[in-house]
């Protein structure tokens, strides 16, 4: 609600154009994010040993066949892949920041519009980040050339790693 008085009919209201100048945006570089991955592979790991050692415990009490041995450590095989699918996944997805991406306060987003990507290109990316380790590391290469540091996963996802300083509440 405006103090002053509504402009006649067919008149047109002044609108002021505020200036935005539009910070840079800082792109990540190899390290940072090798070293927040290392944090994600950590969590990652800590919670599967806590989840696979509670199973080996209850099941230290219990006879079963060989057969079911086998099993049981295909459906552990099964969901330790399906844990880290969707931890990155969901996560990318969801603000574009995994636990690790927050601490270093870097976060995924699309190269079009800076929005955390879709569960497709999380899953892109996530292939990528494994197609870009198998050659002896070779798909982060283009990290260190690339006037955005993007790496393999990152070019088939269409995704861009960036600074991102922790919000302040409102």
């Amino acid at each position: 609600m405006s103090l002053a008085a509504d402009p006649p009919p067919g008149m047109i209201e002044p609108v002021e154009v505020a200036e935005t100048s539009a910070a840079p945006v800082e792109y990540i570089g190899l390290v940072t994010r090798a070293i927040a991955f290392a944090f994600d592979a950590a969590v990652i790991q800590l919670v599967a040993i806590a989840v696979a050692g509670t199973f080996a415990l209850i099941l230290s009490v219990v006879s079963l066949p060989d057969e079911v041995d086998t099993v049981l450590v295909v459906i552990g095989g099964v969901a330790y892949v399906l844990w880290l699918t969707g931890y990155f996944v969901l996560f990318w997805s969801s603000n574009g920041q995994t636990p690790g991406n927050r601490v270093f306060q870097i976060k995924v987003c699309r190269a079009s519009d800076g929005e955390p990507p879709s569960a497709t290109a999380s899953v892109l990316r996530l292939a990528g980040l494994v197609l870009a380790a198998l050659p002896l590391f070779a798909g982060f290469v283009p990290i260190l050339f690339d006037d955005r540091r993007r790496g393999v996963q990152d070019m088939v996802a269409g995704t861009v790693v960036v600074f991102a300083p922790p919000r302040l509440p409102a």
